[in-house]
């Protein structure tokens, strides 16, 4: 069973910093691309960032210059650093990854989403 749990969401004000973390577990063969999804009250889900085993990245550009994603391969862990944050970034958002596990069946490769971190920044 994979699991992704993300941390480092709360509340900020704008022009300030966070950074979310967010911690795959489980029966992990490999690691794919690993991003970040956010959601807006009222507002359909849209892709922030992603970054892929070989530390590629792409960016929403809403986003670029101002977000950061990186990752540690050895914890299975990515991250976005979120600078200059504006209240538009307000929502809620989820790690997501392309995960390669393995059980007593094989390996299965498939997508996996967190749980989502709330992330509301004030004017």
């Amino acid at each position: 069973q994979v699991q992704l749990v993300e941390s480092g969401g709360g509340l900020v004000q704008a022009g300030g910093s966070l950074r979310l973390s967010c911690a795959a577990s489980g029966n992990i063969a490999g690691i794919n691309t690993m991003g970040w999804d956010r959601q807006a009250p009222g507002k359909q889900r849209e892709l922030v960032a992603t970054i892929t085993s070989g530390s590629s990245t792409n960016y929403a550009d809403s986003v670029k210059g101002r977000f950061t994603i990186s990752r540690d391969n050895a914890k299975n862990t990515v991250y976005l650093q979120m600078n200059s944050l504006k209240p538009e970034d307000t929502a809620v958002y989820y790690c997501a990854a392309d995960i390669t596990s393995y059980s007593g069946s094989g390996y299965k490769r498939d997508n996996y989403w967190g749980q989502g971190t709330q992330v509301t920044v004030s004017s």
